[in-house]
């Protein structure tokens, strides 16, 4: 690669505040690759990323917060980091004229970008069919952690798997039912699972929720056991005796895996049951990974991530990994799919 110019796709979609990074796990995350791409002699690096969910070119989702971040961690004359992909709407067509025109120029293609391998688009999949193809360290090392919870694990093995829609983690909920031994079941899911369980595993759901009278931070709440909830209230954490006995099993595991929070853990009032499982996973001495946004922030505010064997950068990625289906921007690079 040594006097090479190339294309990088990181993952640089992070939260912006008041126009600066509020957050740079992701940008921290990909300086390993562009450091070693650097430092092997590369004549130019061009990193490529979408920023949130803009519709056409917003100004509000632009990159330059991004690359002054990125520039204070890894600051260098060939490293260029360009505009938000998703400004061109060809990008999320997988359009092989927009992949060209980010490949114009470079001569080798690097895809580190692990939480958008699940999507087909021009920067992740398109780009790897024009320009040679490689995996970047990142995104090697997610396949490998990741990978190792569908392989010989130590026993016990639990996946604490919680939020709001049982349909959106059916898929991966089957595909795990398969290797683990206890599904914990937190969230809005473990009342839709109470009502029609579909999994062939053992799952443990809540004994007893914290309930408020409405969907409101100051409403009116208590501990209720799931058949005894009064009529209109909603579930929203797991209840004290739930926490203990998830807790308990969680510590005791080998292996773990969790994603997705067991309540609304951004009001205080019912963080208690996420919070619980954070300490418990992090106080296991097995093999712990946490997947997904809300299950990592989590782990991020409590200070937690040191002590767990993998954070995944990719929530959706992730969970389309272990439910077992192709990730296209993997299949596209030929050594990291084989």
């Amino acid at each position: 690669m040594s006097g090479k110019a190339i294309l990088v796709r990181a993952d640089l979609n992070v939260p912006l505040e008041n126009g600066r990074v509020a957050d740079d796990t992701r940008i921290r995350a990909a300086v390993p690759t562009l450091e070693l791409l650097l430092e092997r002699g590369a004549a130019a690096v061009r990193v490529c990323s979408h920023l949130g969910r803009p519709e056409g070119a917003d100004p509000a989702f632009g990159m330059a917060p991004v690359c002054e971040h990125l520039r204070s961690l890894l600051p260098d004359d060939r490293l260029q980091v360009l505009e938000n992909t998703r400004f061109d709407p060809r990008e999320t067509e997988n359009d092989e004229g927009f992949a060209r025109e980010l490949a114009e120029g470079c001569e080798l293609y690097v895809n580190d970008a692990f939480g958008s391998v699940h999507r087909a688009h021009s920067s992740t999949e398109a780009v790897a069919r024009i320009l040679p193809a490689y995996a970047g360290l990142l995104l090697e090392r997610e396949l490998e952690m990741l990978g190792r919870l569908l392989g010989d694990v130590e026993r016990p093995y639990i996946a604490v798997v919680g939020g709001l829609k049982v349909e959106d983690k059916l898929g991966v909920l089957q595909n795990l039912a398969g290797y683990v031994d206890t599904m914990l079941i937190g969230g809005k899911m473990a009342e839709q699972l109470r009502e029609d369980n579909p999994l062939q595993a053992q799952v443990q759901l809540p004994v007893d929720v914290i309930a408020a009278a409405e969907f409101a931070e100051g409403a009116e709440s208590g501990v209720f056991r799931p058949d005894e909830l009064p009529e209109g209230w909603l579930g929203l954490d797991i209840g004290p005796e739930s926490q203990t006995l998830f807790a308990e099993k969680i510590r005791a595991a080998r292996t773990v895996f969790w994603n997705g929070p067991m309540g609304v853990f951004e009001w205080e009032r019912f963080a208690g049951g996420t919070r619980s499982v954070a300490e418990a996973v992090a106080d296991c001495g097995g093999y712990t990974v946490v997947g997904g946004g809300d299950s990592v922030r989590a782990v991020n505010e409590l200070s937690l991530a040191e002590r767990l064997s993998w954070v995944s950068t990719g929530g959706g990625a992730s969970l389309e990994l272990l439910e077992g289906k192709e990730l296209p921007g993997v299949a596209a690079i030929p050594r990291a799919a084989a």
